[in-house]
């Protein structure tokens, strides 16, 4: 089977569907991936063939801060690529609505990457589920209405969508965290299948490795490594970042993440980075501080670090809302009347949140996920094959409802192309 994998570029969507991607080449299938040509270096790390999207018209179509005005050029890029390389399968992530629309267009099926919590609505349940930010329905209206408006742009608008009302999910979304991280008693979606954190990254430098840790171990104070996703409207951390890191006891190292215009001041025990990794930095620090995006929080919890979360606008806080639950996280408000260093030393020392956050790290660690959801991919094409062979036959995937907090979740279960450019 060719499988082509065309999520966002950007890391937190990127690496999983390698992740997944590498596990099915393992297997035989042929896999490569299309996204921004900075992108090109990771595909390199992960031995996957590469495509740029500018080669075939898809200029930021694969930016997640673009994601919603380059749908167009995102699906374009995304047909011509398949066309080019005979693609049987997508693999792509949230939010990648031209995926959804090329798959269709082309007529072969779509397996969505999803985040560590379901974004939309449930099919039943959670009714009294608190909200920190928006609610899921309007989460959901506001993405069905760019989907369709999409469909629009791109002349499907004539067609019945294939997967009927619930579009976003493709013909599986794969969830990459744990059934606890959803509200108790919620039902997802039919096509919804908890797979796992799905961790890969880039191999770190060793020099970039040795050079941060001369530097954290000249100061000797403990480390808390901060992770900002994107501010959107709401006020910089940065003054919250400041108070806590200056003439106190920890010291942090700030991956600046998607965030603009980092802060520092001159005398705060900062260390800023950009790097593709995170996993060597984690490993040296005893807490994460983060926004509320996937990637920082399923980093800290594989590695067993508690959480102190800052949802600002998107997705932050539903995810923020999902760890405080499970007893993870501590929020972390961004206040001015809030007493930063306290907040850190409290959530340092609180030995049942590094507990639970290890006991759900654990978990999360034990899962195969990147055989799970290469299990979910061979599954999907093999009902889309099935279907066009006029067999009626259907996904086997199970409805996930999730436990309480004091439920236990069970643990059930080399061949490259290049891909040409246009002419």
């Amino acid at each position: 089977m060719k499988i082509l994998l065309c999520p966002l570029s950007d890391g937190g969507y990127l690496y999983p569907a390698i992740a997944a991607g590498r596990e099915l080449r393992r297997r035989g299938h042929h896999v490569s991936v299309l996204g921004r040509s900075t992108a090109a270096t990771v595909a390199s790390d992960a031995r996957l063939p590469f495509a740029a999207a500018e080669d075939f018209g898809g200029c930021r179509a694969f930016s997640a801060t673009w994601w919603g005005p380059t749908g167009a050029a995102q699906y374009r890029a995304i047909v011509r690529a398949a066309r080019e390389t005979g693609a049987d399968l997508l693999v792509t992530s949230v939010l990648c609505n031209g995926a959804l629309l090329a798959a269709e267009a082309l007529d072969i099926p779509v397996v969505v990457v999803g985040l560590s919590a379901h974004l939309w609505d449930y099919r039943a349940g959670a009714d009294d589920e608190p909200h920190l930010g928006r609610t899921r329905q309007s989460r959901t209206q506001d993405c069905l209405q760019i989907y369709a408006g999409l469909r629009e742009q791109t002349g499907l608008a004539g067609r019945a969508p294939r997967w009927g009302d619930e579009p976003l999910l493709g013909d599986a979304l794969l969830l990459r965290g744990d059934p606890e991280l959803e509200y108790p008693g919620a039902q997802l979606p039919e096509r919804v299948r908890h797979v796992g954190p799905l961790s890969w990254e880039p191999t770190p430098d060793p020099a970039e490795v040795e050079e941060i840790g001369d530097h954290l171990a000249r100061s000797g104070k403990p480390v808390v490594y901060v992770h900002l996703g994107r501010f959107f409207e709401g006020r910089s951390l940065w003054p919250r970042l400041n108070e806590a890191f200056t003439g106190g006891r920890f010291q942090a190292v700030v991956e600046q993440g998607r965030s603009t215009d980092p802060q520092p001041a001159p005398d705060a025990d900062v260390l800023l980075v950009r790097k593709r990794w995170m996993g060597p930095l984690v490993d040296r620090a005893g807490l994460v501080l983060s926004s509320g995006t996937t990637a920082p929080v399923l980093a800290a919890l594989l590695r067993g670090r508690p959480l102190a979360l800052s949802p600002n606008g998107s997705e932050q806080p539903l995810l923020t809302g999902a760890c405080l639950r499970a007893g993870v996280a501590v929020h972390f408000p961004n206040s001015p009347s809030a007493d930063a260093p306290a907040l850190l030393e409290s959530a340092w020392r609180d030995e049942g949140l590094r507990a639970r956050a290890a006991v759900l790290g654990s978990r999360l660690a034990a899962m195969d996920s990147a055989a799970r959801a290469a299990d979910v991919v061979e599954r999907v094409a093999g009902t889309s094959a099935a279907s066009r062979a006029g067999v009626s036959a259907a996904p086997s995937f199970e409805v996930s409802t999730a436990p309480s907090a004091e439920a236990s979740v069970s643990s059930k279960e080399n061949h490259e192309y290049a891909i040409s450019r246009p002419r």
